[in-house]
């Protein structure tokens, strides 16, 4: 099965808190999907070290508790940072005039080869190249 879905940090985060706020549970439903279907979901280096530190920072997980949750992520596929995605981050964003942070995971979102990329901090709709933003959270 190919990558369908490269899945940004926001969307992680909210599926692994708890809060009134109904993007954690759409969140929620939204990456189960994804555990229901092996191989459809990608996401990179960064987005794992982010959903770290936020379950540590703002949720105020213990490192243990936190480094458990984000390994089950490891089944999925998972885009390393590497020279050449730094390399390809710099040309999105000279391109498209992004941030950094957000060049990087577009590149990565490219690299996996999902046509999708979940996220909630990018503009829904904008295409880069192959990959298209989707935030799947806009109606909650």
């Amino acid at each position: 099965m190919s990558v369908e879905v490269f899945v940004d940090t926001n969307l992680l985060y909210y599926a692994n808190t708890d809060s009134p706020d109904p993007r954690h549970g759409q969140a929620r439903k939204l990456i189960e999907t994804l555990w229901n279907e092996p191989g459809k979901a990608a996401v990179s280096v960064q987005v794992l070290q982010e959903l770290h530190v936020n379950l540590i920072r703002k949720s105020k997980l213990s490192p243990a508790d936190s480094s458990r949750r984000v390994r089950d992520y490891l089944a999925w596929k998972v885009i390393d940072n590497d020279r050449s995605l730094l390399a390809s981050a710099f040309d999105v964003q000279e391109r498209w005039k992004l941030s950094y942070w957000d060049s990087l995971i577009v590149a990565a979102a490219q690299r996996s080869g999902a046509p999708i990329l979940w996220s909630e901090d990018l503009a829904d709709g904008q295409r880069y190249d192959d990959v298209k933003v989707v935030n799947p959270l806009r109606a909650a």
